[in-house]
């Protein structure tokens, strides 16, 4: 007696597989990170194209903190875009969002407060402050819902 034994693979490659996670930009996170980009963004150009600052080293502070965050979160929105958080396994990137986000939440609301008292009705200035409450928002959600990623309940599997 003899058994023939046929193999056939068929390889298929999807959209998703490519270079861009495209779909990325339409979750949950993805669009925080995308509003909080624009919001970080429209703050930063109003305080930096504003003339006559009421009180110079108040927005100096608004404009680095709001552009190191917008740097920060542009780093983080292309390496979940082109997929390098996991050709770099080495670094826990939930944990370091998580981190990003706790301390810009609070730096950019501080940012924000010191913005808002010192605008002297310079409306650039009130409005680069209402966008930075915007942003301080945006990433407070961020925080929320990476804490819920980082530190919340897993499920072990196991039966109790």
């Amino acid at each position: 007696m003899s058994h023939t034994v046929i193999t056939t693979t068929t390889t298929t490659r999807s959209s998703g597989d490519g270079l861009l996670n495209m779909g990325y930009t339409r979750t949950i996170p993805g669009l925080l990170k995308i509003g909080q980009m624009l919001a970080l963004l429209v703050a930063f150009l109003c305080v930096h194209c504003a003339r006559g600052w009421p009180k110079w080293a108040a927005f100096q502070y608004f404009e680095v903190v709001t552009l190191w965050f917008l740097i920060a979160l542009l780093i983080f929105f292309l390496m979940h875009l082109f997929r390098l958080q996991g050709k770099m396994p080495c670094i826990n990137w939930p944990l370091t969002e998580f981190f990003h986000y706790s301390v810009g939440t609070v730096l950019i609301l501080i940012a924000s407060i010191i913005a808002a008292v010192k605008s002297d009705g310079v409306s650039a200035l009130v409005a680069a402050s209402v966008f930075g409450f915007i942003a301080t928002f945006l990433m407070a959600v961020s925080l929320w819902t990476s804490y819920s990623v980082t530190c919340g309940p897993h499920q072990t599997g196991a039966a109790v």
